[in-house]
């Protein structure tokens, strides 16, 4: 073998590439994951206040729970002194601009109508009523 000069090549092995050991992919990943067990152990750790997500409810403090028929919970949300409405779902939430009513309030959005007066409502989505009888609850 020749040298960089056209020489023979030194006894030490100067143009070997020097030794790499592989590193493997989970090497880097174990800690990580280590982390992520030790956390999930954890269960009543939540960095943001003393309870977990689970404990809390997805809406805001300032709305309105009303009980409805079937066990079911309206969630509504009054912004702006009544100017509008939010229906907060589990999965959703939507804003309804209020419409003229004979009595009490009325809000829509074309698809769904809340229909509010004194401490009672009820829902309305595509002409169908989803939730009926509903009291507001108490805090």
């Amino acid at each position: 073998m020749l040298g960089p000069r056209g020489g023979a090549a030194p006894a030490t092995g100067y143009n070997r590439r020097p030794m790499r050991f592989p590193v493997r992919h989970g090497a880097k990943a174990a800690p990580v994951a280590f982390a992520v067990l030790a956390l999930a152990g954890c269960s009543s750790w939540w960095p943001f206040g003393s309870g977990a997500p689970a404990d809390r409810p997805r809406w805001p403090s300032d709305a309105v729970v009303y009980k409805c028929d079937a066990g079911k919970q309206l969630v509504v949300q009054y912004l702006d002194g009544g100017k509008s409405a939010m229906v907060w779902f589990p999965e959703r939430e939507f804003r309804l601009d209020p419409i003229i009513a004979a009595s009490g309030a009325r809000y829509s959005n074309g698809r769904t109508t809340l229909y509010t007066e004194g401490d009672e409502a009820s829902l309305e989505e595509g002409g169908q009523r989803v939730f009926a009888d509903c009291k507001r609850a108490p805090r």
